[in-house]
C-alpha cells in the first residue's frame, strides 16, 4: 500500500498519478489525510498522557518512601483519571488506525510516470516484436483441436473429473508441459535465481501482503474450514517468505525462482478466446522475483524483461511486448510489460507473461525492510514476472509448430522430451 508520509507530502503527485488509472481519488486522499492527521493527534494524546503517568507512579513511590502517605494517595486518585484517558485515547486510536488502513487497502499503486494513459488494453503500448509469423498449411487446426487429434490433452476427462478449465495432459502433452517446466527452471537458475518449491495454500495475511486481498478476493480459491486460499501465482508464497523481515543492503539483491499450479475463479465467459488452454481455472506457472535496493529496482525490470526475451527467442515463437496502459494495469503495480505470443491458427495474441515492478507497494503491506550503510530503515522494492505461464506457451508451440503429419517440437527442447515430433 501507499505510504502515508509519501501520501501527506505528494498529495498532488499522488492524486494526478493516479489519475492515470482513470481514478479520481482526490476524495479518498483527502480523507486519508485527516484520518492521519486524527491517527497523530491521538498518538501524541496517548504519549503524553502514558508519560505523565510514569513521572507520577515515580513521585508516589518517592513519597511512600519518604513517609508521605496522605501526598501519595492523593496522587493516587489522579492517576486513575489518567489510566482511564489513556484507555479511552488507546481505543479510539485503534478505531482510527483500523480505518485509515482499511482506506490504504483500497487504494491502488501510483503508476510510474512512462506509464501510458488509458482505458482497455488497446490503450496498451507496444515496445517490441520479434520473430516471423509462421505461414501454416491449408488445413490447420487451433490447439485444442490438435489437442485432440494427437490425444495430448482431454479437456473433456478434466470437465468430467473437476469441471471446465482443468484440463488433463496425456502421454506426449505430459511430457512436453513437464519438458517445458524443467527448460523454464533451468534457464532461470542459470540466470542466478534460486528454486524454491513453495506451498499452495497461503493463509489471510499473506494474501494481504501481495495484494491480492482484498481486492481479488472473489478470484481465489478459499478453503472456508482452514481459512486459506489457493495461490493463484507464485508470487504469494514466494514474496510472503520475506514478511516482518528486515534486511541487510548487503542481502539485496534476492532472485528466487518457482514453479507452482495455479488456481484461479475466472469470470465464466464463452468464444474462441476462453477454449483451450486460453482461459483455465488451473495451469501451471514458472515465476520469477526480485527483491532489490529502490535504486537500482528498474535496472532490475529491464534484466527480467530481457530474460523472458531470451527464452522466447530460444523457443522461437513469434512474441511482442506490450507497456500496459493505466486502465489495464493490475491494483499493485507501478510498471508491468506484458509478453504475447502470436497463434497463427486463432489470429491473435496471447498473454504468457506480465513483468511488474511493485516499488514499495508491496512492501510497505508486508514490512520489508533493509538497513543501509548509513544504518538507517528503508522499504524493498518488489518485482515478479512469470518466466513462464505454460497453458498459452504450450498453445502456441502445438499451434505454430503444426505440420500437415505432426507437430514439431522446439529445437531447445528436444533434450527435455527425449523426442523431436508428436
Amino acid at each position: 500500500m501507499l505510504q502515508v508520509a509519501f501520501i501527506r507530502d505528494h498529495k498532488e503527485e499522488v492524486i494526478h498519478r493516479l489519475a492515470i488509472r482513470n481514478i479520481d481519488a482526490t476524495e479518498m486522499i483527502e480523507e486519508v489525510i485527516v484520518l492521519d492527521e486524527e491517527r497523530r493527534m491521538l498518538q501524541t494524546k496517548l504519549d503524553n498522557t502514558s508519560a505523565e503517568l510514569n513521572t507520577i507512579s515515580k513521585e508516589i513511590g518517592n513519597l511512600f518512601k519518604s513517609g508521605k502517605v496522605a501526598e501519595a494517595n492523593a496522587l493516587k486518585e489522579k492517576t486513575s483519571q489518567l489510566k482511564d484517558d489513556k484507555n479511552s485515547f488507546s481505543e479510539q486510536l485503534n478505531v482510527k488506525t483500523d480505518a485509515l488502513n482499511d482506506l490504504l487497502y483500497k487504494i491502488p499503486n501510483t503508476p510510474n510516470t512512462i506509464v501510458p494513459q488509458g482505458n482497455t488494453d488497446e490503450n496498451n503500448e507496444e515496445v517490441f516484436r520479434e520473430g516471423a509469423i509462421p505461414k501454416l498449411h491449408e488445413n490447420a487446426l487451433p490447439h485444442w483441436e490438435l489437442a485432440k487429434k494427437y490425444d495430448i490433452i482431454d479437456f473433456e476427462l478434466g470437465n468430467k473429473i473437476t469441471g471446465s478449465g482443468f484440463p488433463v495432459y496425456k502421454g506426449k502433452g505430459a511430457k512436453l508441459q513437464r519438458a517445458l517446466i524443467t527448460y523454464f527452471l533451468d534457464k532461470n537458475t542459470a540466470a542466478g535465481y534460486t528454486e524454491y518449491q513453495l506451498p499452495h495454500l497461503v493463509n489471510e495475511a499473506s494474501g494481504f501482503g501481495t495484494g491480492q486481498l482484498p481486492d481479488k478476493e472473489g478470484q481465489m480459491y478459499h478453503v472456508t474450514g482452514d481459512n486459506l486460499y489457493l495461490i493463484p501465482t507464485a508470487e504469494v508464497p514466494a514474496t510472503n517468505m520475506f514478511r516482518d523481515n528486515l534486511l541487510n543492503e548487503d542481502d539485496l539483491p534476492i532472485a528466487i525462482t518457482g514453479y507452482t499450479p495455479c488456481f484461479r475463479r475466472e469470470a465464466g465467459s464463452y468464444g474462441a478466446h476462453v477454449r483451450g488452454l486460453n482461459r483455465l481455472h488451473q495451469f501451471d506457472k514458472v515465476e520469477i522475483l526480485r527483491v532489490e535496493h529502490p535504486n537500482r529496482s528498474y535496472d532490475a525490470l529491464t534484466e527480467m524483461v530481457d530474460h523472458v526475451k531470451g527464452i522466447l527467442n530460444e523457443l522461437k515463437l513469434p512474441y511482442r511486448i506490450l507497456r500496459l496502459c493505466g486502465g489495464d494495469l493490475g491494483f499493485t503495480s507501478a510498471l508491468t510489460y506484458d509478453f504475447e505470443v502470436f497463434s497463427t491458427a486463432q489470429d491473435r495474441w496471447l498473454e504468457i507473461s506480465s513483468v511488474s515492478n511493485f516499488e514499495t507497494f508491496q512492501a510497505n503491506r508486508m514490512k520489508l525492510r533493509f538497513k543501509n550503510k548509513e544504518g538507517k530503515t528503508e522499504l524493498c522494492h518488489t518485482l515478479n514476472g512469470s518466466s513462464l505461464a505454460l497453458p498459452r506457451v504450450l498453445a502456441g508451440i502445438l499451434e505454430n509448430y503444426q505440420t500437415k503429419d505432426g507437430i514439431q517440437i522446439p529445437e531447445v527442447l528436444i533434450p527435455y522430451t527425449g523426442f523431436d515430433k508428436i
